[in-house]
């Protein structure tokens, strides 16, 4: 069994880009400037924007930080992502999920520029990646490819069952791994609340990319030998033995099925790390798109 390090292979990427970004400045270029939009103060969102604005820092990049009360209004972030879209100086900026419930989120995601989108969320970006034309790779998608990838996982003539048919990784998962190409060209079954005997489709799949939201859904007994599984997962579950109060967990009851497995992703340290890596590199894709414009 094989560990899918997602944080080894993010540093990796982010060493990487940091090298572009310092040829970049070597010849004189503007370096790549992400912007980040946090509306409200929720702590999992706070956590994850302050990842980004390191990750920005070790890499090289600018970046902006745009706090919004939890009180704003639909029209003020409107607004605010009009200035952000008129902003040369931003190559690419994100709008953290969720959003208070009085913001139409679809509404917002609407209003970034498609060529600012680099979490890949608007449908003009989604629609190339249908079509399998250059864009913004949803960035826990893109981090998922990359994992496979860099581990030579074989994907051509697999059958990959992806439980969960989000807009941002359950849906645009499994047409990324349908596509030609590689990783690739694996048959695909989607699976979500309403698929019967669910069991029996995971137990006949290769490669089974859990992205659920339900902690240790996926047991030892629903995969088959030598699967290769991806847990995208991320809940937080009460816990009085640690420090927190809580510990992390996946979808996936890793203990037991890594048993079978023939690579597991962990969580943490598996799928999440690759997530902010990709984001930084498709803003540096922007920053090279706007230099060629």
């Amino acid at each position: 069994m094989t560990i899918l390090d997602g944080k080894k292979i993010s540093n990796q990427i982010k060493d990487e880009i940091a090298t572009e970004v310092a040829k970049m400045k070597e010849r004189g270029e503007k370096v790549p400037h992400l912007a980040a939009v946090l509306v409200g103060n929720d702590g999992a969102s706070l956590t994850y924007v302050g990842s980004k604005v390191r990750a920005c820092e070790r890499v090289g990049f600018e970046s902006t930080l745009v706090k919004m009360p939890n009180t704003t209004s639909e029209v003020e972030l409107l607004n605010k992502i009009k200035e952000l879209n008129e902003d040369d100086n931003i190559d690419g900026f994100i709008v953290q999920l969720p959003l208070p419930p009085q913001i139409d989120t679809q509404q917002v995601l609407m209003a970034v520029d498609p060529d600012k989108d680099v979490d890949g969320f608007h449908p003009t970006n989604f629609g190339k990646m249908a079509l399998d034309m250059s864009t913004f790779i949803p960035a826990t998608p893109f981090g998922i490819l990359e994992l496979l990838d860099r581990y030579g996982v074989e994907t051509k003539g697999k059958h990959t069952v992806v439980i969960g048919r989000s807009h941002i990784v359950g849906r645009p998962m499994s047409i990324l791994m349908g596509r030609k190409g590689f990783p690739g060209n694996s048959t695909v079954t989607l699976t979500h609340s309403h698929t019967k005997n669910i069991t029996q489709i995971t137990s006949q799949a290769d490669i089974i990319i859990s992205a659920l939201g339900v902690p240790n859904f996926l047991k030892a007994e629903m995969v088959k030998d030598d699967a290769v599984i991806i847990d995208v997962g991320i809940t937080r579950v009460a816990d009085d033995t640690k420090e927190k109060g809580y510990c992390i967990c996946g979808d996936v009851d890793f203990e037991n099925v890594s048993k079978k497995a023939s690579f597991i992703t962990p969580v943490p340290g598996g799928v999440g790390p690759m997530t902010i890596a990709m984001l930084l590199k498709n803003t540096l894709l922007a920053r090279e798109r706007h230099r060629s414009k």
